[in-house]
């Protein structure tokens, strides 16, 4: 059963509800970065990109390690599975409804289409 009330769900949405965190969840997809190498598409400091990641380790979807100064960052993906199995759930009563409007619009198409014969 899908977890509901996980306080992990709401780390991983409020990480994913700004589009720089999730820019970087993207470039991570690519393989490990140092946080200057995050940083470098924004206009901001290594401080605030720094910021962005702590929130994203958070949330469980970064780590971090440590080598010299440098502190590098890898795609932790398990908790985005477990966002992704929460709108799984979700997604019948989605497919539900978008499979009523269909049918509703077929039949004022057949509607349509019977009144013009």
């Amino acid at each position: 059963m899908v977890e509901y009330q996980s306080p992990h769900l709401d780390a991983v949405f409020h990480a994913l509800s700004d589009p720089t965190r999730r820019a970087m969840l993207h470039r991570l997809s690519g393989g490990e970065q140092s946080v200057s190498q995050l940083a470098q598409p924004f206009d901001m400091s290594l401080a605030g990109a720094s910021k962005h990641v702590k929130v994203l380790e958070g949330a469980g979807l970064v780590s971090r390690r440590v080598d010299g100064r440098t502190h590098y960052c890898r795609l932790e993906a398990a908790r985005l599975a477990e966002a992704q199995a929460w709108f799984r759930y979700y997604e019948r009563f989605w497919s539900n409804r978008l499979d009523a409007l269909q049918a509703i619009l077929e039949a004022e198409d057949r509607e349509s289409s019977a009144g013009r014969d």
